[in-house]
């Protein structure tokens, strides 16, 4: 599929690029080792909250309200499922990583079409907001000896531990964790786990 630049503007209707300056954030970042294959995610890691870069989101861009600063890292090169929240998610990469994203408006009775979705290279270094209606999930690596570590700058909370109903219905079938609704292929390992089945066509691989 074609990969586009962040700062294309067809980008324009899944995020924007911020100006943030994060050398103690990537510092920190490149402290956490690489697991040996697949990804890992915390949603809150204190040594990236100590950096002075989580002054800037909490009170700039997140307006003050309590905020988290984790990290999704690894190697993954496949779509495997799409999440969204109530809210933006920021995220920053030590290096050139790219994301797979579709719209919210693009969910046709509970169920998206991966053939909607779009690949965006996001460089080391840039930060980028994703916007609360913009589908997302783990990023791809473009190296595989590098694989990413990705900063991910949510609200407090979002993506911990929640109660699940098995009578759920309607949207609530799509919530996975606090503040994350989620839609996963059938090839998945989050569908094996009772994820809810929402997307249909190819499991994209960027291979």
């Amino acid at each position: 599929m074609q990969i586009l630049s962040v700062f294309d503007p067809a980008f324009r209707s899944y995020g924007r690029v911020l100006e943030l300056a994060p050398d103690a954030l990537i510092r920190a970042m490149l402290q956490i080792p690489l697991p040996d294959s697949g990804t890992a995610y915390r949603p809150s890691i204190p040594e990236l909250e100590a950096c002075p870069e989580m002054d800037w989101l909490r009170d700039s861009f997140y307006g003050g309200m309590p905020t988290q600063l984790g990290m999704c890292w690894g190697h993954n090169t496949k779509l495997n499922c799409l999440e969204y929240h109530r809210d933006s998610e920021v995220n920053l990469g030590t290096h050139d990583f790219i994301l797979l994203l579709a719209r919210e408006e693009e969910i046709a009775d509970g169920v998206l079409d991966t053939g909607l979705v779009r690949a965006f290279r996001v460089p080391a270094g840039v930060a980028v907001e994703v916007y609360a209606t913009t589908l997302h999930y783990a990023p791809c690596h473009v190296s595989e000896a590098d694989g990413f570590r990705v900063a991910v700058a949510l609200p407090k909370d979002t993506n911990t531990d929640i109660p699940r109903s098995s009578d759920a219905a309607g949207e609530q079938r799509l919530l996975w964790a606090r503040n994350k609704w989620l839609l996963a292929h059938p090839a998945s390992a989050e569908a094996a786990q009772g994820a809810y089945i929402g997307l249909k066509g190819e499991n994209i691989d960027l291979i």
